[in-house]
């Protein structure tokens, strides 16, 4: 009974920090564009990384 007092308190602490890193990110815009990684593996951007270090 002991270890629940100190174990609900810091399961709840850590799901509100979870929570709030969730909406932080939602305010931020990290998923807006869930398409645009997929989309980018597809194109082939060697000529630019040559160019780049020459």
């Amino acid at each position: 009974m002991n270890g629940l007092l100190i174990l609900v308190p810091i399961a709840l602490f850590l799901g509100g920090l979870g929570l709030a890193a969730f909406l932080w990110s939602l305010k931020n815009g990290q998923y807006e564009d869930l398409d645009g990684a997929a989309q980018r593996i597809l194109f082939d951007d060697e000529d630019e990384r040559r160019d780049a270090s020459n």
